[in-house]
């Protein structure tokens, strides 16, 4: 095949993030989101929050693209529960299988960097990666907050679990931190979510 082919190859296949659906549910009509609305959303949410990352000199596109495609491999390893401790178990490797296999629908270039982007998403070592994660762990928290706790209301979900998970936001992002308390908190004091 070539290039084009290839490429084009690709971004029928990830249309299928359409149809992996997320725990979260969308704040007016209660239907669970999707990995590609909740993909969109994050890029959004980079674009616009980005002066709250305390690093200096962030690569914003690297950012973008990050968000963009790092849910790609739940195409083939299904979403995983932010809470569900034995889905996790084997959570990396179903991805690590997915990533090789959709990412080499692309050019050996292209699959290369995808594959290279993803796993610094993964790792969380890099001010880039940081933030992305951090958008990754704040959209769930608003959208539960805004539908009263909705995925919170789930067996084992306790406000220490959620502080727990929205760690990386604190050394990203410290004042949007101090927003996640705010919500943390006042969800508390309203019900949707038990200490």
């Amino acid at each position: 095949m070539n290039r084009l082919q290839k490429q084009i190859g690709f971004i029928v296949e990830v249309d299928k993030l359409k149809h992996v659906l997320r725990q979260s549910v969308l704040i007016n009509d209660r239907r669970r989101e999707n990995d590609a609305e909740h993909s969109w959303h994050l890029a959004v949410m980079a674009m616009f929050l980005s002066e709250h990352v305390k690093e200096d000199n962030l690569d914003l596109f690297k950012v973008m693209k990050m968000v963009l495609i790092h849910d790609i491999v739940e195409i083939d390893a299904g979403d995983t529960f932010a809470y569900d401790e034995e889905g996790y178990e084997d959570k990396e490797e179903r991805e690590m299988k997915a990533a090789q296999r959709i990412f080499n629908l692309l050019p050996t270039d292209q699959a290369i960097k995808m594959k290279e982007l993803w796993l610094e998403f993964e790792e969380k070592a890099t001010p880039e990666s940081r933030y992305a994660a951090s958008l990754d762990r704040l959209q769930p928290l608003l959208l539960n907050y805004h539908s009263e706790g909705h995925t919170w209301k789930m067996p084992g979900v306790t406000s220490e679990k959620v502080y727990e998970r929205m760690a990386v936001i604190k050394e990203s992002t410290p004042q949007i931190w101090d927003y996640v308390v705010e919500i943390v908190e006042d969800s508390i004091d309203r019900g949707y979510l038990k200490r």
